[in-house]
């Protein structure tokens, strides 16, 4: 329906065949309000406009109008229109579900940064750039490869900050890593299973088991993936080389080479997922496995974790043979990135702002990180914490047979963490890794990190008093 001016909203209303219309519109329009479609307030369309659209006389509109504010359904004053009546009863609620429990008020989950240091001047700025710079085709139909502008700014970066050899025609963009995923497992399809770092992400793994590929793990040490223990059968291994997860540490150089060797010899792919690459701090930089044997090697990336979750961008540099699959596979009405950001994240890394973010957030992280183990040097220093050379988060090893203690205690103290079981994959042999939690510190704003790391320390002295041996 078309509305007039700003004197009504559109509305959709069904009179049925046959029998009056003043009875048909009054009683449609009472349902509406019964509903909730209308809701108490909602101004209505003007009675031409409404009869136009119906098909129906102006003054069966008026008419029905004058009934409803009769019944006390609507109320019309002159100069403001004919709007549902404030005092019209909500619908009927439906049933009462259980209410979810509130967040507790320390975030020290892993993988999230804080919403409150996006860089809004910053962005703001290339987005403007972005759009008064925009070809006219940029707001058509959109390429599944995704904007040229990003994929040559991406093919510059990557090469220049993570060692990565590509070009803008292998790279296809993405709503981040778990597209990405998807993607691939629907392009690779379900021949064989893929090798898995014993230690992940479950949701990855969720995933590719929705996609009805099986996964099978690969042990992990300090060294990272023992990738000479690939299972047979496998043709796809998932790795994060740059920093396990979630134990921390990269990929040492020999298990680099040894994984490529056997890509190359089984005619099998690498994916390397670099979910936060650019985040060092204690050690020289790594670079991606990628740039060793781009043509057995597909690197995922996203800005997740450098910017916000909320911007939906990633991107996959692809051996050329996987390409033209690929982008079959997104599809023509496959949900894209939006091109405006697309357009943005270009500007913002072409300019040098995307440096500068990363530089000014590894800064942050780094502190963040020593503030988190001098206060458990200080308050638990039977706590081990690793995994902190790099990333967004550290995994603090605790007493045997303390995990679930541990993760109670904090709930108790306001603390959501996660402990280092949650992550292993349910066929993983061997020994599992000491008990431990998984402690994220980018996310709490400055005004509560403080406090969260008090209620972390309480929670874990609590948790280690009570399962130490009586004397």
């Amino acid at each position: 329906m078309s509305g007039v001016g700003g004197l009504g909203n559109d509305l959709h209303l069904d009179l049925g065949a046959g029998g009056s219309r003043r009875a048909a519109l009054i009683g449609a329009l009472r349902e509406a309000v019964r509903e909730g479609r209308l809701a108490p307030g909602t101004l209505l369309p003007p009675y031409r406009s409404l009869a136009a659209d119906l098909g129906i006389a102006r003054n069966t509109v008026a008419d029905a109008y004058a009934e409803l504010v009769a019944e006390g359904w609507l109320t019309s004053r002159q100069g403001s229109g004919t709007r549902v009546a404030e005092r019209v009863a909500a619908p009927a609620p439906g049933p009462v579900r259980p209410a979810a429990p509130p967040p507790l008020p320390y975030d020290l989950v892993q993988g999230k940064p804080d919403p409150g240091v996006f860089p809004r001047g910053p962005w703001l700025a290339a987005a403007r750039r972005a759009l008064t710079d925009a070809p006219h085709e940029a707001f058509g139909s959109r390429d599944p490869h995704g904007r040229i502008e990003l994929r040559r700014a991406l093919a510059e970066y990557l090469a220049r900050v993570r060692g990565v050899r590509t070009s803008p025609d292998r790279i296809v963009i993405c709503s981040g890593a778990a597209h990405a995923l998807r993607l691939l497992a629907r392009v690779l399809g379900t021949a064989g299973p893929w090798a898995v770092e014993a230690y992940g992400l479950p949701f990855h793994r969720g995933l590719l088991a929705e996609a009805g590929v099986r996964t099978v793990p690969v042990g992990v040490d300090g060294d990272g993936a023992r990738t000479g223990e690939i299972p047979p059968g496998a043709r796809t291994v998932l790795l994060t080389p740059a920093h396990q997860f979630p134990t921390g540490g990269p990929l040492h150089p020999e298990r680099r080479a040894g994984v490529l060797e056997w890509a190359r010899r089984s005619g099998g792919l690498v994916v390397e997922d670099d979910y936060d690459g650019e985040f060092r701090y204690d050690r020289r930089p790594v670079g991606a496995v990628q740039g060793l044997d781009p043509e057995r090697t597909v690197l995922l990336g996203s800005v997740s974790k450098s910017l916000s979750p909320a911007l939906r961008l990633g991107w996959m540099c692809l051996p050329a043979a996987l390409v033209d699959g690929v982008v079959a596979a997104k599809g023509e009405r496959e949900p894209y990135a939006s091109a405006t950001d697309q357009l943005t994240l270009a500007d913002f890394l072409g300019s040098g702002a995307y440096d500068r973010h990363v530089r000014r957030m590894r800064r942050r992280h780094r502190e963040r990180r020593d503030r988190l183990t001098a206060v458990l040097a200080s308050r638990v220093p039977e706590v081990r914490v690793t995994g902190i050379a790099a990333g967004l988060h550290a995994v603090l090893e605790l007493p045997a047979g303390t995990e679930r203690a541990a993760l109670a205690a904090a709930a108790r103290h306001g603390v959501a963490t996660e402990g280092l079981a949650s992550y292993r994959h349910p066929d993983a042999e061997g020994p599992a890794r000491p008990d431990g939690l998984v402690v994220g510190y980018a996310t709490p704003p400055e005004r509560l990190y403080g406090a969260a790391l008090d209620a972390l320390g309480d929670a874990l002295a609590e948790s280690l008093s009570r399962s130490a041996p009586s004397s």
